[in-house]
């Protein structure tokens, strides 16, 4: 399956980013591409993006990341809405949650093991009656 992403270049902290269309089951960290569309650098807001070239890669099934997805309904190549591509944060979802109600614990198998009764003890004997022993004279 083919995927439309960002490959990342540049030095620490002065990241650039080209666009490339990778076969995700082979996806190179680098070098070999299917093809190359264009390249974004978020610092200088700079882009070159070829939309001819990236409608080809779409009609032929390729599916663009989250992030290339956006660009690309920006550019005016994808028309619908954007994808949400950060993650959101646990504390809010903590706090916006109603809470939950507890519902009865189902037993697990280790506890039902537990409470299983103990084999029943031996009862101690009866002592029986014993029999009146003959005196010898």
């Amino acid at each position: 399956m083919l995927s439309i992403r960002l490959f990342r270049g540049g030095k620490k902290h002065q990241p650039s980013y080209k666009i490339v269309v990778v076969d995700k089951k082979r996806a190179p960290k680098g070098g070999r591409f299917a093809a190359e569309l264009g390249y974004l650098n978020p610092i200088t807001k700079e882009k070159s993006l070829d939309k001819e070239e990236a409608k080809k890669w779409l009609s032929y099934g390729a599916q663009p990341s989250d992030t290339v997805y956006n660009l690309f309904v920006k550019e005016g190549i994808i028309e619908g809405s954007k994808r949400d591509v950060h993650k959101k944060s646990k504390k809010k979802e903590d706090k916006t949650e109603a809470p939950k109600t507890e519902t009865p614990k189902a037993e697990t198998p280790a506890e039902v093991k537990k409470e299983e009764p103990k084999a029943e003890e031996p009862k101690a004997e009866e002592p029986k009656a014993e029999e009146p022993k003959a005196e010898e004279p």
